[in-house]
């Protein structure tokens, strides 16, 4: 979280909000809340990652779970997913995480 707030330019409330709001996925790794890197853009979220969360969470996965699905190799994408969003492809991103609720 210190990095985060620094790199942003964020106060750490303003930085859980964005967490709640589902502009970033954060998980407790020894108690510390991180955010990987792969989720920024500069020094903002990346945005297609917003409403792929949502997706997510509406097709009943935990944050945990959509933590893993975004960072792990996605037979049908050829990538990670979130490599897949990052090169413009939130539409096939997306589509593929219905498919799984």
């Amino acid at each position: 979280m210190p990095e985060l707030v620094e790199r942003l330019g964020l106060t750490p409330s303003r930085i859980r909000r964005l967490i709640e709001d589902r502009q970033l996925l954060a998980v407790k790794v020894d108690g510390v809340l991180r955010v990987p890197e792969d989720f920024l853009s500069g020094d903002q979220p990346l945005p297609e990652l917003r409403g792929t969360l949502i997706v997510l969470g509406d097709a009943g996965f935990t944050d945990d779970e959509a933590m893993e699905w975004l960072l792990e190799p996605e037979e049908s994408l050829g990538v990670a997913p979130i490599d897949a969003l990052r090169s413009g492809r939130k539409t096939e991103v997306r589509r593929v995480a219905q498919a799984l609720g």
